[in-house]
């Protein structure tokens, strides 16, 4: 067998139905869409309509609540800040403050504040400005000998 010879078998493709291209195709004029009406036109797609039945969306039951009050902090790990330090990233001798953290890239944006959370190891010995922290990253940074203070946010809100 050569590569001209190389065929798709019988019934393998199909050709594309070319609709509304006159009445000798059987879907010339209105194209199988029926006459007139929403159906009818372009740009119509009447999705999650289920012919009356009652939808997908309204059978299933409704849960839980978003708070539109609720603060949306920027979380930082110990682990990660560690590593930052150890990557010079963020300069240890210097207090730790939110825009460090953004400027260092440890942080996208800072949201309502950012947060301290004690996952991870720390050992460097540093001082921290942040909004919040968890009890144990505040006592994981003290007991390697350094300082976290949670001063309050510059937000009018609180």
């Amino acid at each position: 067998m050569k590569l001209n010879e190389l065929r798709d078998n019988p019934g393998a493709t199909k050709k594309r139905k070319r609709v509304g291209r006159g009445p000798g195709s059987g879907t010339g004029k209105m194209g199988g869409r029926g006459i007139k009406g929403q159906k009818s036109r372009s740009g119509v797609a009447i999705n999650g309509y289920e012919g009356g039945q009652m939808p997908l969306y309204m059978r299933l039951p409704k849960r839980g609540f978003n708070n539109i009050n609720a603060k949306r902090h920027a979380v930082v790990n110990l682990g990660l800040l560690q590593k930052f330090i150890d990557a010079k990233k963020i300069d240890a001798k210097k207090p730790i403050t939110e825009a460090v953290l953004v400027e260092s890239g440890l942080v996208r944006r800072v949201r309502d504040g950012v947060r301290v959370l004690a996952k991870g190891d720390f050992n460097a010995k540093v001082t921290i400005e942040v909004t919040g922290a968890s009890k144990s990253a505040i006592a994981a940074v003290e007991a390697a000998g350094g300082s976290l203070t949670v001063a309050s946010s510059g937000t009018a809100a609180e």
